[in-house]
């Protein structure tokens, strides 16, 4: 080991513990610096260019391929990670696969996910049930009997979640408005940026509301504005459509980090071999925005789907219906989604009850407020609009109301928190 990484590995934590750094950032500034380091990271980046999509390398490159991995165990980067939320995530990820992908082939084996654990996750700073119990039995709550629009509304009541909601509707309805054809692209974008930087409180209430009847189930479906980020005019064969994920640094990590958490176990009581539904939900979200993006089959149904064909799949049949049942047959991702969905209906039923307390406080990332008892002295002096007189504004009408309606329930929020 070079003298540049020894160094590197001594100061990556305080008091000169030997730890490895777990972003991949960081890891690589460690190797560049070390000569023999350097050289073996830049043979196993061309592994990865030289490696087929979907062939194994030849004898040859697999082991001139595997004695560079070998020479890299003492470097940080053979075990380093990404964050989901980290600034120059795509960078990250390609240091990550330049050094893994040599040793990735066929459809279903990408070792393992390139993120970090959901655990080690900085986590959110908004309460979402404080900002629940701060408006429930108001106008503003929305209406009970759709969990979808209450979701709405609620996001509505956070600058971040608007905010994203409305820019990733626009841009997804850009261009059909006219009777042209959306950027999927610049949709796809939005949409990941939505899911990545919106606590997951809100996004999940929104994409898992629990519904009842078809209404509320169109705008779940249509949460992601599907006819730009899901469905095209035609039906793709699913083996295009893998083909497209992996060339993509970032499909390609979220699919490899799909199969890592929702890989279902048969005789495992939850239907997961992790055992744990909370990164399954991440790693589906994670799908959201990619050319892999699944959606909900139908307004009365909770499975969900690619938007792809496996038929003229020729002797690839058994590969092309093994992509359609990472998502329409995977017993752990149902068991996920339905489980969420009875979460988010016991919270509901559990909010029915729920009172202005001069004793809540709460802080988002869009006010920092301790404002609950002055919003009691509010309600005695003024009147909650109802939010269906926002329901003539443009886009009111659609099951993206959310994005069109928002903006004047956040001004009347921060009105009601302005000095009487």
């Amino acid at each position: 080991m070079g003298l540049p990484v020894l160094l590197g590995l001594l100061l990556c934590r305080a008091g000169g513990l030997l730890a490895l750094p777990r972003d991949c950032i960081a890891a690589e500034k460690i190797c560049l610096m070390d000569p023999a380091c350097n050289a073996t990271y830049q043979a196993l980046e061309n592994c990865s260019l030289d490696k087929p999509r979907f062939l194994p390398l030849s004898l040859d490159a697999r082991t001139r391929c595997r004695d560079a991995k070998l020479d890299l165990r003492s470097s940080p980067l053979l075990h380093c990670k990404c964050h989901r939320r980290m600034r120059r995530q795509k960078h990250c990820l390609r240091i990550y696969w330049a050094v893994h992908s040599s040793f990735t082939h066929g459809y279903f084996n990408l070792e393992t996910s390139p993120y970090e654990n959901p655990a080690n996750e900085e986590p959110w700073k908004i309460d979402y049930n404080k900002l629940a119990a701060l408006v429930s039995g108001s106008h503003l709550a929305g209406d009970s009997a759709n969990p979808c629009l209450k979701a709405t509304h609620f996001c509505s009541l956070n600058k971040k979640c608007v905010h994203l909601r409305t820019y990733y509707a626009s841009s997804c309805t850009k261009g059909a408005e006219s009777g042209g054809t959306c950027d999927q692209h610049k949709c796809h974008k939005r949409l990941r940026q939505f899911f990545e930087k919106v606590p997951e409180d809100f996004t999940k209430r929104l994409l898992f509301c629990p519904c009842q009847d078809e209404l509320c189930g169109e705008r779940r479906r249509k949460t992601i504005v599907p006819e730009c980020s899901f469905q095209d005019s035609i039906k793709p064969n699913c083996l295009l459509l893998l083909d497209s994920c992996i060339k993509d640094h970032i499909c390609k990590s979220r699919l490899a980090d799909f199969q890592q958490n929702c890989q279902p176990a048969g005789m495992s009581p939850d239907g997961c071999s992790q055992h744990n539904h909370a990164a399954c939900l991440q790693a589906y979200m994670g799908m959201i925005g990619t050319a892999m993006t699944p959606n909900y089959v139908g307004n009365s149904s909770t499975e969900v789907s690619l938007w792809c064909t496996c038929e003229n799949s020729g002797n690839q049949q058994e590969e092309c219906d093994q992509i359609r049942s990472m998502f329409i047959s995977n017993k752990c991702l149902k068991n996920t989604i339905q489980s969420q969905m009875h979460l988010s209906q016991a919270t509901l039923e559990g909010q029915e009850g729920l009172f202005y307390m001069p004793s809540l406080s709460f802080q988002g990332d869009s006010t920092n407020t301790s404002l609950a008892s002055e919003m009691c002295q509010v309600t005695k002096t003024k009147t909650w609009p109802d939010i269906s007189e926002y329901n003539s504004m443009p886009m009111a009408s659609s099951v993206y109301s959310g994005a069109g309606v928002s903006w004047p329930p956040m001004a009347l929020l921060l009105l009601l928190l302005s000095p009487l």
